[in-house]
């Protein structure tokens, strides 16, 4: 799988969401290997996408049609501060992007111990079992490894009001042990909050 992560700071809302309809309807039918997408704003509008493709060669196919790149010179008029950051290192959870998410929650950071990182990495399906017991709220999850460091992680909820109630929960010995490795392996940077996320 190959993932692009879009950040931007929106200056025109009504265009882009206009923009992302066209897409939606004109442009998608012909992106040979689109596998879905995860876009939202925040309460403070910037835009946030995660688009994934089943290979890289996919994703560069799409980028050189003319209609893409037409839409893209359209689309990025009512953008501001645009970057991208891609990933062929991807892990996927409880399914991945899930479209019957509510609420979306995007953690971006950078990796602090790559060996324990990797290692973690290995006992996936452990805190994957761990996660469906504990936190039926979370149905799908996918993380972007990014090659300077850092990583986006997607986390697909069923509504922000569920999410917001489980994390007042005690969390289960078993998994707070998890939280804690993870954390040593990883840090979190920012948070990303999708409210109205838009899933394809």
């Amino acid at each position: 799988m190959f993932a692009q992560v879009i950040t931007a700071k929106i200056v025109d809302a009504d265009g882009l969401w206009r923009q992302v309809e066209r897409w939606d309807s004109e442009i998608r039918p012909g992106a040979d290997g689109f596998l879905g997408s995860t876009s939202g704003a925040t309460d403070d509008g910037r835009l946030f996408v995660m688009a994934r493709f089943d290979s890289e060669e996919s994703a560069r196919r799409n980028s050189e049609r003319p209609e893409q790149a037409g839409w893209w010179a359209e689309t990025e008029k009512t953008l501001d501060d645009v970057s991208f950051q891609d990933s062929t290192d991807i892990v996927v959870m409880g399914g991945g992007g899930s479209n019957d998410a509510g609420f979306v929650q995007v953690m971006r950071g950078h990796v602090l111990d790559p060996d324990k990182m990797a290692a973690l990495r290995d006992r996936m399906k452990e805190f994957e079992d761990t996660m469906a017991k504990a936190r039926p709220d979370v149905i799908g999850d996918i993380t972007a490894m990014h090659a300077d460091g850092t990583y986006t992680d997607v986390v697909y909820f069923t509504s922000e009001a569920e999410a917001r109630s489980a994390e007042t929960r005690e969390v289960p010995a078993e998994m707070q042990s998890m939280f804690e490795e993870w954390a040593s392996a990883a840090a979190v940077d920012e948070y990303i909050d999708l409210k109205q996320p838009r899933l394809a």
